[in-house]
């Protein structure tokens, strides 16, 4: 089987090279688009780039391409196996910000939940924020 896949991935020069072309996005299960779509603009800063109610929404930051997958879109269909693609989980999407700490406040006073207290450690400090469907989204600050 590695060998197949090797041979799949050989140039005509006899180089390696991989197929992925590069990042498009993060996809998110959410249960209500619109309001997810809200959530990353109005609370993040996020810019809403589409949406397609009540199937998907595409929200962007910088070069982060976030896709949020209701339950009619193709991205959410169950599996085969018939486990349903649902909301929640701890893989999540990391954003740098500066002054955490003040960060933390103003987002506590707009009523959002944390999923645990602000973590410090050699390589900065970090919260996760939930979003309306319980999707994780990590909010770091670099150390300096």
């Amino acid at each position: 089987m590695n060998q197949a896949i090797n041979q799949s991935l050989e140039t005509t020069s006899g180089s390696t090279r991989s197929f992925v072309r590069s990042l498009w996005g993060v996809r998110y299960q959410v249960k209500d688009v619109d309001r997810s779509a809200d959530f990353y603009t109005r609370q993040l800063g996020f810019k809403l780039d589409r949406k397609n109610l009540p199937a998907f929404a595409q929200v962007s930051i910088g070069n982060l391409k976030l896709i949020l997958s209701g339950p009619g879109a193709s991205g959410s269909r169950p599996m085969p196996s018939g486990h349903r693609q649902e909301p929640g989980g701890w893989n999540r999407v990391v954003l740098e910000v500066a002054d955490l700490p003040s960060r933390i406040e103003n987002l506590k006073t707009a009523g959002l939940h944390f999923r645990n207290k602000m973590e410090s450690g050699p390589g900065g400090k970090q919260i996760l924020l939930e979003d309306p469907d319980g999707n994780p989204i990590e909010l770091f600050e670099p150390a300096h």
